[in-house]
C-alpha cells in the first residue's frame, strides 16, 4: 500500500533546523487561528488534525528523530511503498525478489487497516506498527507497550504563572481562588483554580498543581501549572527573611520618659514597651510575630523607633519647650 508522506515542517510552516522552541510557537499560533472554538469551517478543522498531528512528531525530540531519519529525503505528496524502505539501515532497498519482502527482515503483511484521525503517513510511521509483530523502533506492537500508544506519549505543555499576595496573605497561609489565562491552550481562555498558600510563603516561591497544565495534543498526559508566589510591598510592614518591621513614631516626651505605647502588627495589636532615653533607630523586638520558618518556628517583629515632633505647637506647647530649651543642658552635637 503506498502512503502519502505528510511534510510536519511545511505544515507548521519551519524549517527542518527550526529549534523546539521555534516549533512550540509556530503549533501555538496555527492551533488558536484554526481552532473549532474560533473557526467553523470545514477547512479549519482539517487543519487543526493536521497542526496537532505536525505538533505531536515534531513536538517531541524522540518522535521528531525518527520523523526525520524516514522523511528527510521525501517531498510533501510524494508517494513511498514501506515494503521498499529497509528501517534497519534507514535507507532505500529494493525488495527480495525470491521473498517479496524488504532485505533487512522487516515484514508489513500485518500493517493491517491503517485508519483513524491520524494520517496513514502518521500511523504507519508512529503508531501503526506491530499490530501482529515487532516495531521497527523498539518496544513491540499494541500488545507490547509502546509503539500503539505514541499518538498519545506526548505530554501537555507546563504552565508558567505569577500570582501576587498581601503580605497578609503571605502570614495567614490559606486556600485562595484565582483564575488565569491559560497562555499555552489554543484559545487563552481564562481557567479557574483554587491554591493552597502554605503560612509563611516566601516571595518567588513556586507551587506545582499536577496536571493543571496545558492538555496534550494528542490525547495523552496534560503539563503542569507552576505558579511563581510574588509578595506586593506593603506600606507599612517591611521584610527581611522571616522577620517583619515596621516604624513606629513616637513622641520626643515618650522617647525621653519612656512610655507603654500600642502597636500594630500583622497579626494582632500588641503592647510594647519604649524605655526612657529612646533614641530614634532603636529597634525593639516582640519574639515569634514574624513570618513562619521552613523548620516550623517563627521570626520576630520588629518596631524601628522614629521621634516625631508637633508641626505646629499651642501656647502652652510652646511655651513649656521653651522652658525645657533653658533648663535642659543635653546638646546632641557635643
Amino acid at each position: 500500500m503506498a502512503v502519502t508522506y505528510q511534510d510536519y515542517y511545511e505544515i507548521l510552516g519551519v524549517s527542518r533546523s527550526a529549534s523546539q522552541e521555534e516549533i512550540k510557537k509556530a503549533y501555538r499560533k496555527l492551533a488558536a487561528k484554526y481552532h473549532p472554538d474560533v473557526n467553523k469551517t470545514k477547512e479549519a478543522e482539517d487543519m487543526f488534525k493536521k497542526v496537532g498531528e505536525a505538533y505531536e512528531v515534531l513536538g517531541d525530540p524522540k518522535n521528531r528523530k525518527k520523523y526525520d531519519m524516514l522523511g528527510h529525503n521525501w517531498k510533501a505528496g510524494d508517494q513511498f511503498d514501506p515494503s521498499n524502505w529497509d528501517f534497519g539501515f534507514g535507507r532505500n532497498r529494493r525488495p527480495d525478489n525470491n521473498t517479496g519482502g524488504a532485505q533487512g527482515g522487516f515484514s508489513f503483511e500485518d500493517l493491517g487497516d491503517l485508519g483513524g484521525g491520524f494520517s496513514d503517513f502518521f500511523e504507519s510511521i508512529f503508531g501503526g506498527f506491530g499490530r501482529g509483530g515487532g516495531s521497527p523502533f523498539g518496544g513491540g506492537g499494541t500488545s507490547g507497550g509502546a509503539a500503539g500508544s505514541s499518538r498519545s506519549s506526548t505530554r501537555g505543555q507546563d504552565i508558567q504563572a505569577e500570582v501576587a499576595l498581601s503580605l497578609e496573605d503571605a502570614f495567614r497561609g490559606g486556600k485562595r481562588s484565582i483564575t488565569l489565562a491559560d497562555p499555552d491552550g489554543p484559545t487563552g481562555k481564562p481557567r479557574n483554580y483554587e491554591i493552597t498558600i502554605p503560612v509563611g510563603v516566601r516571595d518567588g516561591q513556586k507551587l506545582r498543581l499536577t496536571g493543571q497544565g496545558s492538555p496534550s495534543p494528542g490525547g495523552g498526559k496534560p503539563g503542569d501549572l507552576y505558579i511563581t508566589l510574588r509578595i506586593n510591598t506593603h506600606p507599612v510592614f517591611r521584610l527581611n527573611g522571616s522577620d517583619i518591621e515596621r516604624d513606629l513614631e513616637i513622641t520626643p516626651w515618650e522617647a525621653a520618659l519612656g512610655a507603654t505605647v500600642t502597636v500594630q502588627t500583622v497579626g494582632s495589636k500588641v503592647n510594647m514597651k519604649v524605655p526612657a532615653g529612646a533614641r530614634s533607630g532603636t529597634r525593639l523586638r516582640i519574639r515569634e510575630k514574624g513570618l513562619s520558618t521552613p523548620s516550623g518556628g517563627k521570626g520576630d517583629f520588629f518596631a524601628v523607633l522614629r521621634i516625631v515632633v508637633p508641626k505646629q505647637l499651642s501656647a502652652r506647647e510652646r511655651e513649656l519647650f521653651e522652658e525645657l530649651a533653658r533648663e535642659s543642658s543635653f546638646n546632641p552635637r557635643a
